[in-house]
């Protein structure tokens, strides 16, 4: 038996189809299988040719009606017979294969020069992360100093607290004085 199994849809092209048909075709072992993209009035296009026993061929399209690639959005699948010779399914899947690899090489290289520039930010990153171990280092030793001269603190408040009871007496002594000359100032220039 042989069918065409036309997928039409808004997204159905660079989602995986054809990889996914011919895994499909190779799982239930047909004898011939092709599938490519078309396109038409701008509607994107998959068309498959299967060829096998009846049995094969019809899972095949059962499955092509009912599971398909994740990011593919499907209008329509629509079969009739085909008459035209179909590519054994060795055959294609050899040629499929050289496709798809020719399309990852670019992505991959992406990849691979990404993954060199990761590596530089990591490295990077590490030292930023000795800088900040060092700091911590620091900031640790810094905060056990003040922690010590705690202790201290009750000690110099009471020696503030003293010299500031020393030191009143003979500023509000000094501070009546600046008033007396402030007023005699100002009486000698008439302004009392």
């Amino acid at each position: 038996m042989k069918l065409r199994i036309t997928i039409t849809g808004p997204k159905v092209h660079d989602v995986g189809y054809r990889p996914y048909l011919t895994e499909l075709a190779m799982r239930l072992a047909l004898r011939g299988f092709e599938v490519y993209n078309e396109e038409e009035n701008g509607l994107q296009i998959v068309i498959a040719l299967a060829e096998g026993d009846e049995k094969r061929v019809i899972r095949f399209y059962n499955s092509a009606m009912t599971k398909r690639p994740s990011f593919a959005i499907v209008d329509n699948v629509r079969p009739e017979d085909y008459a035209g010779d179909v590519m054994p399914l060795w055959q294609y899947a050899t040629m499929n294969t050289s496709s798809q690899i020719n399309k990852a090489i670019p992505i991959l290289l992406e990849m691979r020069d990404d993954m060199k520039e990761m590596k530089g930010d990591m490295k990077e990153l590490k030292g930023d992360m000795k800088e900040m171990k060092g700091d911590m280092k620091e900031m640790k030793s810094d905060l056990k100093a003040v922690r010590g001269n705690t202790d201290a603190i009750p000690q110099i408040l009471e020696e503030i607290k003293g010299v500031r009871d020393e030191l009143q007496p003979g500023f509000a002594m000094q501070f009546r004085q600046v008033q007396e000359d402030i007023r005699a100032i100002k009486e000698r220039l008439g302004m009392s």
